[in-house]
C-alpha cells in the first residue's frame, strides 16, 4: 500500500513539473506621471487598466508599478536597488527622463544615469526594456533631438529592448490631455493601455 501511495506521489509531482516551471512575468516599471496616474483616481491609470485585462484574460503577468510623479532618473537611481531587491522582478521596464528634459538636464548626464539604471536591472537579472520618451520644443530643436536619440543610443550599447513612446498619438490630441498639456487624460488611458498591450506582448515575444 506504501509502495503504492508513492508510486501515485511520483506520478503527481511529474504530472504538475511543467505547470510548475511556468513562471509569473512580474514587469517592474521604473516611470513618472505618464504612469503614476497623475490627476486620476488610481483605478483609472492605464497601468491598472492594463493590469485588470491581464487578469480578465488569465495572462500570468504582474505588474510592479514603482512610478513617481515628478521622478527623475537621478531620483531613480537612489532607489533601484531597494527595488529590485524587494521586488525581484523578471523584466524592467523604464518609462523615465521626461522631466530630465523638462529640466533641460544635461544630455550626458541623461544617457548615464539611463545606462545605470539599465546595467543594474541587468545584473539583478532583469530583462530590460526602455521606452523612448519625447519633450516640447521649448528648449530648441538640437536639444530635444540629441535627448530622444539618448535613448536610441542607451538601449543599442546596452542591449535593451527599445520601446516607442506611448505617447506619441496621445499628446496630439487635445481631447485626450489634461489642461496642463503635459498629461493625458482619463480618455487616454484605454488608448495607452490597448499600446502597452500590444508592444509589451512584442517586448516578452522577442526573449523568447
Amino acid at each position: 500500500m506504501t509502495r503504492l501511495f508513492l508510486n501515485l506521489l511520483v506520478i503527481s509531482i511529474l504530472l504538475l513539473l511543467p505547470f510548475s516551471s511556468t513562471a509569473k512575468e512580474r514587469i517592474m516599471l521604473i516611470g513618472d506621471s505618464l504612469s503614476a496616474g497623475y490627476g486620476l483616481k488610481q483605478d483609472q491609470s492605464w497601468v491598472n487598466l492594463l493590469q485588470n485585462k491581464y487578469v480578465e484574460e488569465k495572462k500570468p503577468i504582474e505588474i510592479i508599478n514603482t512610478a513617481i510623479s515628478g521622478q527623475t532618473t537621478d531620483n531613480a537611481l537612489l532607489k533601484i536597488d531597494t527595488w529590485l531587491q524587494v521586488h525581484e522582478p523578471s523584466h524592467v521596464l523604464i518609462e523615465l527622463g521626461g522631466n530630465d528634459g523638462i529640466r533641460g538636464f544635461p544630455i550626458k548626464l541623461l544617457k548615464n544615469h539611463l545606462t545605470e539604471l539599465v546595467n543594474k536591472s541587468t545584473q539583478a537579472g532583469a530583462t530590460v526594456a526602455l521606452m523612448e520618451i519625447q519633450i516640447p520644443p521649448n528648449l530648441g530643436p538640437r536639444y530635444t533631438s540629441m535627448f530622444t536619440n539618448s535613448y536610441h543610443t542607451v538601449a543599442k550599447q546596452t542591449g535593451a529592448y527599445f520601446m516607442p513612446y506611448f505617447m506619441t498619438k496621445v499628446a496630439v490630441d487635445k481631447a485626450l490631455m489634461q489642461n496642463d498639456n503635459l498629461h493625458p487624460n482619463a480618455k487616454a488611458q484605454p488608448i495607452i493601455r490597448d499600446f502597452m498591450d500590444i508592444e509589451i506582448d512584442k517586448w516578452l515575444k522577442s526573449i523568447k
